[in-house]
């Protein structure tokens, strides 16, 4: 059983920045496909970005330039820089790995003036 934490979500003004963090159990970190989902009031869970063992990142159109996902294998864990944050981009955010999938409880992100 893997047990995924995250943390660093908050409120911040539009324009600003924040650093996710989320932390896993387990010895197999470095080999799991690790992804950042998000989820608004009333809207489905979406992927935002997704980051291979090796490194290898994609991102959703929405935050292409804005988000950088990377991880610290040694630290077993995986983070999401976000900048230049917009009132569209509050929501949960959550954690996930790919294969075989466990979710963190999720982050609230909430961007707003």
């Amino acid at each position: 059983q893997v047990q995924l934490v995250e943390s660093g979500g908050g409120m911040v003004q539009p324009g600003g920045s924040l650093r996710l963090s989320c932390a896993a159990s387990g010895r197999l970190f470095s080999i799991y496909v690790m992804t950042w989902y998000r989820q608004a009031p009333g809207k489905q869970r979406e992927l935002v970005a997704r980051i291979s063992g090796s490194g290898n990142t994609n991102y959703a159109d929405s935050v292409k330039g804005r988000f950088t996902i990377s991880r610290d294998n040694a630290k077993n864990t995986v983070y999401l820089q976000m900048n230049n944050l917009k009132p569209e981009d509050t929501a949960v955010y959550y954690c996930n790995i790919e294969s075989p999938p466990y979710w963190g409880k999720g982050t609230l992100v909430t961007v707003s003036s």
